[in-house]
């Protein structure tokens, strides 16, 4: 039995890039991974989310939904959470 690559699972599963479905899903990992760097950031900082909230204003549950799923973060709130709540720069990259 040959094994599949990562690549060729997602090709099966959810269609191959360009497919409405697969480019679904990569905009969904692409947002979680926000998330996980956010969240990542913050614990290097050694702040709590409710310190971080505190710190740009939000509720800690705000935070803690940005860090488990990042879909639903405007460009305005990631610049407040990085520069002035974590003290970084976003660096942001577009393929086309």
């Amino acid at each position: 039995m040959k094994t599949k690559t990562w690549t060729e699972i997602k090709d099966t599963v959810y269609g191959e890039k360009g497919t409405e479905r697969r480019d679904q899903l990569e905009r969904e990992f692409e947002s979680f991974k926000i998330g996980l760097l956010l969240k990542k950031a913050r614990e290097e900082k050694n702040l709590t989310q409710q310190e971080l909230g505190d710190i740009i204003d939000k509720k800690r549950t705000y935070i803690s939904r940005v860090e488990n799923n990042g879909s639903n973060l405007t460009l305005k709130t990631l610049f407040e959470i990085v520069e002035k709540g974590l003290g970084g720069k976003v660096k942001i990259s577009i393929e086309v």
